[in-house]
């Protein structure tokens, strides 16, 4: 008997979930159908894919020469498909997005019912994460990364940029004061990133140079937290225009030392691993997300 695809896409959600039955949710299967899926896959080969037990589930050596040609010819299964539909000028298929939460909550999120309604035939899958993560291992078709990008063998496609500003709600200025001389941040109670260091480095002018380091009182890993810190008066914080200009626009937040700022944009790049021609799935989502993001350059 041959090996079938649906077997092959079992046995590949098996791995990239880590169990079965994170594995069924995910092809929408009972976790005894996939369990009996890989058994029948097994005895087809005539091999052991997987060695089970109660707790724990390892490769062995001939699963992991398996796994790697079952992705490769998942993915030129895909590719044909996708080609078939390019014929059609209809984009299709699942697109697996990967961004960190600030940047999934307030610039992709807000547009992606106008994307679904455009290309409805395109499954979308949003994962956050505010660590960088392994484009193909997490079989993530395009990760959004916000700073500059350290080398790599990723390709990457510019979608623009975003102004990063000084800002304080309303209600912390009112009890502190509003500075302002870059040095009167001293005597403020500043939000800063825990990781990495370089967040902590705001693009203020002042005598010693053009990038003011600080030492945060309360510090954090998520943009979204420190935004949130911010609203609620707890201190001065510096974050990126993408996710702060609806509350600037409201007057939750203010713009503090903006005749200091340098000026200073961050970047904002697609990465993917592809080495062909992007899949027009993902093509038409970058195209798409670009145009949306020209409103936070300011």
């Amino acid at each position: 008997m041959k090996t079938r695809s649906d077997e092959l896409q079992v046995f590949v959600s098996v791995i990239d979930c880590g169990s079965i039955s994170a594995a069924a949710d995910q092809v929408g299967q009972t976790p005894s159908a996939v369990s009996r899926t890989l058994s029948r896959l097994e005895a087809k080969l005539g091999i052991t894919l997987i060695n089970r037990t109660t707790r724990r589930m390892d490769l062995t050596e001939e699963g992991r020469f398996f796994l790697e040609r079952a992705k490769l010819i998942l993915e030129q299964m895909t590719d044909l498909e996708e080609r078939l539909s390019l014929h059609r000028q209809t984009p299709s298929g699942r697109l697996r997005i990967n961004a960190a939460a600030p940047f999934m909550l307030h610039a992709i999120l807000p547009w992606l019912g106008e994307f679904r309604r455009r290309y409805p035939e395109i499954e979308l899958e949003l994962d956050t994460d505010d660590l960088i993560i392994d484009l193909l291992e997490q079989s993530t078709d395009v990760a959004i990364r916000i700073g500059e990008l350290a080398d790599s063998s990723l390709h990457a496609r510019s979608l623009g940029c975003s102004p990063l500003q000084v800002l304080a709600s309303p209600a912390y200025l009112e009890r502190h004061g509003t500075p302002r001389r870059v040095e009167e941040l001293a005597e403020h109670c500043l939000l800063g990133f825990s990781r990495p260091e370089v967040l902590n480095q705001w693009p203020l002018r002042h005598a010693g140079g053009d990038r003011w380091s600080i030492r945060p009182q309360v510090s954090a890993s998520s943009g979204e937290t420190l935004r949130q810190l911010a609203l609620a008066g707890e201190g001065i914080v510096c974050l990126s225009h993408f996710m702060t200009h609806e509350d600037i626009h409201a007057g939750r937040l203010q713009v503090l030392l903006d005749d200091a700022n340098n000026g200073y944009r961050q970047p904002i790049n697609a990465v993917y691993y592809r080495n062909t021609r992007l899949a027009l799935r993902i093509q038409c989502f970058l195209d798409f997300i670009q145009q949306k993001l020209a409103i936070y350059a300011c």
